[in-house]
């Protein structure tokens, strides 16, 4: 047996790539964020191994409603023209609009950051967008992770995922089992894409720079911000208009469901809170198509069946409530400065689809 006489060289972990000090000082970076978004029942916050929660007092029966979500390919967009610090607003709205359509009130949010290489100024970038959806929101951004893991992503790309945790008054669950023939569907405008369809939009993308057809502006906004402004949080506004139409089960009046147009667009995320045997009726031109939208519809080639089951096609959050009250909730949310459209009504299933445009 032989030994060598050759020392060893030290390894530290920062040669193998991962860089101790990068991320303590993107900690540093966060906490000030994070701070802002502070709330109620905070416990204890970043830095810590586990963040502390306690559901105020106020809630009786409480029901915890949970979600998680990513933004999605969105996000090849964001290393491409180097815009980051949106895709974390992005990363907050998936989810709290999410828990939102049970009726439920954001309380907090955990963010997971992955990467080959840490890249300070870029990540804080992204976690200043997602603690500014939190603030938004008024859900606190209390724990999260960051990951480096060398030789699992590209230079200059990363990944993200978030949780979200509300809750909801057990009576107050938004179930969708009242809903009836007549009840009016309302929808709110998004801001544009929101973070579902993006595969389908880069492919757009490209297809029209091989042409040289990419426009100089959409809706008023320079190209790539139309396609990057971030999902609209709905939470506040719509809580707000919870709390001046509510409904209870077995009730007529007040707002009996809620979706979020998401992946699957309003034919797909519809029926998720309908009852058997219903179906939403929409009518085709009770919403404006943005120029945005018309862009990918012409680009692509779709038709409007593809265009409503891709994209949310200009509605981000549909309302279904009681005909009388309609009006009026309609009102509620135009006053806390959301963009209201009635665009339909629910009618028995029949043979007929789920959602029916036209």
């Amino acid at each position: 047996m032989t030994t060598s006489n050759t020392p060893i060289t030290a390894l530290s972990y920062k040669d193998a790539g991962v860089d101790i000090d990068a991320g303590d000082a993107l900690v540093e970076r966060i906490k000030p964020l994070a701070k802002k978004t502070m709330r109620e029942g905070v416990l204890a916050g970043i830095g810590g191994f586990g963040a502390l929660f306690e559901v105020p007092k106020r809630y009786k029966e409480p029901v915890l409603v949970s979600g998680t979500d990513g933004v999605g390919t969105k996000l090849k967009l964001a290393f491409e023209w180097q815009m980051h610090d949106t895709v974390g607003i992005d990363l907050v709205a998936m989810s709290v609009n999410d828990v939102l359509v049970q009726g439920a009130e954001p309380l907090f949010f955990l963010d997971y950051f992955a990467c080959g290489k840490l890249d300070v100024d870029t990540a804080a970038a992204v976690v200043g967008g997602i603690a500014k959806g939190c603030e938004l929101s008024g859900c606190a951004l209390i724990g999260g992770e960051t990951a480096e893991m060398p030789g699992m992503y590209p230079a200059g790309e990363y990944d993200l995922a978030g949780f979200a945790v509300g809750a909801v008054e057990k009576s107050k669950i938004l179930t969708g089992a009242d809903v009836k023939p007549g009840d009016v569907v309302l929808g709110l405008a998004s801001s544009g894409v929101h973070s579902n369809g993006f595969s389908l939009v880069r492919k757009c993308i490209e297809r029209a720079e091989k042409a040289g057809t990419v426009p100089a502006m959409l809706d008023g906004k320079p190209f790539k911000q139309a396609l990057m402004e971030p999902t609209r949080l709905y939470v506040k506004n719509m809580l707000a208009a919870l709390a001046a139409h509510p409904t209870t089960p077995g009730s007529s009046s007040g707002i009996k469901a809620l979706a979020h147009i998401t992946g699957g667009g309003l034919l797909e995320n519809i029926p998720r809170v309908l009852p058997e045997g219903m179906a939403a009726h929409l009518k085709k031109d009770s919403w404006p198509q943005t120029e945005l939208f018309a862009w990918l519809q012409a680009t692509a080639g779709i038709d409007d069946i593809e265009m409503n089951r891709t994209f949310n096609n200009g509605i981000g959050m549909v309302v279904v409530i009681d005909a009388a009250q309609a009006p009026a909730c309609a009102a509620t949310l135009r006053a806390a400065g959301e963009t209201v459209y009635e665009i339909g009504v629910i009618a028995p299933i029949g043979d007929g689809a789920a959602v029916v445009v036209g």
